[in-house]
C-alpha cells in the first residue's frame, strides 16, 4: 500500500482544520445571499492586493455567496491625465471633469474593469463587466456647479449623483452565478457618460439588492474611537455610537459622508457595512468568515 509523506505539523493540519470549523456557520448563514463588495484606494494599485481581494472574491462566490464588485480608479484616471499635459483639478473633493476628461475617465475605467473581470476569470471565477458596450446599470443626472474656496461657482462637466441602479439586472447576473463588475460610470439623462463616486454607486448597489453585506476596502483598519489612534479600532459600532463619535468629532473629514451614508443604507435594508483594510491579505475573507474579523461593522 503506498504511503503518504506527511509535511505539515498534525497541529498545523488541525489548526487549519480550526478555521475552516470557525468559517462553517459563516458560510451557511451568507449562502444565497448578496455581499458588495468596494474596491478602491491603494488595494488597488498594488498589484499583489489587488490579487488578494479578487482571490476572496472566487472564494466567495465558490462558498455560495454571492458577490457584486465596485470599483473606483481615480488614480489611474489622474496618472493618464497626466500623461496626456491634462492636470487634474478637484473642487470640493470631486474631479472637474470635462469632455476631454470625461474621455479618458472612461477608457481608463474600461481597462480597469477590464483587468479585474480577467483576473477573476483567470483565478477560476465568472466575472463580467458592466462597462460599453454594455449598458451602464447606474443612471445619474450632472452635479450641480460648486462653490471653490475662492467663492467662485465652479461647473463640474460630466460628474454625476447617483439616481439609481438596475439592481434586477445585477441580482439575474448573481443567480447565474456570475459576478458583476461594475465601474463608477454611469448613463445620464441623456444617455452621455457621467463620472460617478464609487461609494454611492456601492450604497445604492446594496440598498437595490438589500444585501447581507456592504465592504468598503479602504487604506485604514476601521473606524477610530480615539481621534488619530489607529489603535483604537473598533470591532463593532451600532448608529448611536457612530453618532456620538461625529458629534465629538472623531469622525470627519473624507470619512464622514461615507459614514452617513452607510447609516441610511442600513435603514434601507442593508444588514452590516464593513470597513476594512484593503492592502491586507485576505481581509475580506478574514471578517466575513471569522469571529473577530479585522476591521470595523457598523450595525443598525
Amino acid at each position: 500500500m503506498a504511503s503518504r509523506e506527511r509535511d505539515v505539523p498534525v497541529e498545523e493540519a488541525q489548526r487549519k482544520a480550526g478555521v475552516l470549523i470557525e468559517a462553517l456557520p459563516y458560510m451557511q448563514s451568507f449562502r444565497n445571499k448578496a455581499v458588495v463588495v468596494k474596491l478602491g484606494g491603494r488595494a488597488m494599485t498594488d498589484p499583489d492586493a489587488t490579487r488578494s481581494v479578487l482571490t476572496d472574491i472566487v472564494f466567495l462566490e465558490q462558498a455560495g455567496v454571492r458577490p457584486v464588485l465596485v470599483h473606483g480608479g481615480g488614480v489611474f484616471i489622474s496618472e493618464e491625465m497626466r500623461r496626456r499635459g491634462i492636470e487634474p483639478r478637484f473642487v470640493s473633493g470631486l474631479r472637474v471633469t470635462d469632455e476631454a476628461t470625461v474621455d479618458i475617465a472612461e477608457e481608463v475605467i474600461h481597462g480597469v474593469n477590464g483587468r479585474l473581470v480577467s483576473t477573476i476569470n483567470e483565478l477560476g471565477g465568472r466575472a463580467m463587466g458592466l462597462c460599453r458596450p454594455e449598458p451602464y446599470v447606474v443612471e445619474a443626472r450632472k452635479c450641480p456647479a460648486v462653490r471653490a474656496e475662492d467663492g467662485e461657482d465652479v461647473d463640474l462637466g460630466f460628474v454625476g449623483d447617483v439616481v439609481s441602479v438596475d439592481g434586477e439586472r445585477v441580482e439575474d447576473m448573481c443567480q447565474n452565478d456570475v459576478v458583476p463588475v461594475i465601474p463608477p460610470l454611469a448613463r445620464g439623462l441623456q444617455e452621455e457618460c457621467l463620472n460617478v463616486n464609487a461609494d454611492f454607486v456601492a450604497l445604492k448597489m446594496a440598498e437595490a439588492l438589500r444585501a447581507e453585506k456592504l465592504v468598503f476596502l479602504s487604506d485604514i483598519p476601521g473606524v477610530w474611537t480615539r481621534k488619530d489612534d489607529p489603535a483604537s479600532v473598533a470591532s463593532t459600532l451600532s448608529e448611536s455610537e457612530i453618532r456620538e463619535l461625529i458629534a465629538k468629532g472623531v469622525i470627519g473629514g473624507g470619512m464622514l459622508p461615507k459614514i452617513k451614508s452607510s447609516l441610511d443604507t442600513l435603514r434601507a435594508g442593508v444588514r452590516k457595512v464593513h470597513i476594512i483594510d484593503g492592502r491586507i491579505p485576505h481581509s475580506l475573507l478574514l471578517e466575513i468568515f471569522t469571529d473577530t474579523g479585522i476591521g470595523t461593522e457598523i450595525v443598525p
